[in-house]
């Protein structure tokens, strides 16, 4: 039941997300795709997100921690992308110093991040260690590289200020997917680090290649 609970939320927050940035774009007289593509899109995405929601509560529902980073996912979303602080988050990102002259506080929101950064490494840890139910002193040895594999996989610029938390989340799917299939193939845990820092470099080549083009 509180699978199914989680992805009609899920799907409702969809929907609204996808009329909210159509109505923005045709409020400012941008160009958007046709009304049909746009319902086309909307229920096909729902319709999956609908279907996973059914073989998940099949398989005794959604873990506390797929819950948990759903929330969290949803509060920084909304944050980065409907706020205030969100906007400058992304213009300190993108120039501190063209920031800091259009009266945005850079060290404020500096602190801010690098705090935010803390609490989500500490809930991380936690979920980690229930997950476990142990605790090691090797714990999370090179979570730092996926984590930043899977923001630059996700779309994440090297310059900043570019870049979505639900793009990440894609990031990590795929860094956990390549994780998984490596440990079913039994690729040894060095090559194994290898190959993710080989993704890495690959995908900030990549991006800075993709923007020197478009400078």
């Amino acid at each position: 039941m509180l699978s199914l609970i989680i992805g009609a939320l899920i799907i409702v927050i969809y929907i609204y997300s996808e009329f909210s940035k159509r109505n923005k774009k045709l409020k400012y007289n941008f160009e958007v795709i046709s009304k049909s593509i746009f319902a086309v899109k909307v229920v096909f995405v729902s319709a999956i997100i609908a279907y996973i929601t059914w073989i998940l509560a099949g398989y005794n529902g959604f873990s506390w921690t797929v819950i948990i980073v759903l929330l969290v996912v949803v509060i920084y979303h909304f944050l980065t992308s409907s706020t205030v602080l969100g906007r400058h988050i992304y213009a300190v990102g993108s120039n501190p110093e063209a920031a800091n002259l259009s009266g945005i506080s850079v060290k404020k929101i500096t602190y801010i991040v690098f705090g935010s950064m803390g609490m989500l490494s500490a809930l991380s840890g936690i979920l980690f260690t229930s997950r476990l139910q142990s605790a090691t002193t090797t714990a999370g040895t090179l979570f730092e590289l996926d984590a930043i594999a899977a923001a630059y996989v996700g779309g994440v610029s090297a310059a900043g200020g570019v870049g979505k938390v639900t793009g990440s989340i894609i990031g990590a799917i795929v860094m956990a997917s390549l994780s998984s299939g490596m440990n079913l193939l039994g690729i040894g845990i060095s090559y194994q680090y290898m190959i993710r820092g080989a993704v890495l470099a690959i995908a900030v080549i990549f991006d800075v290649v993709t923007r020197k083009k478009r400078g």
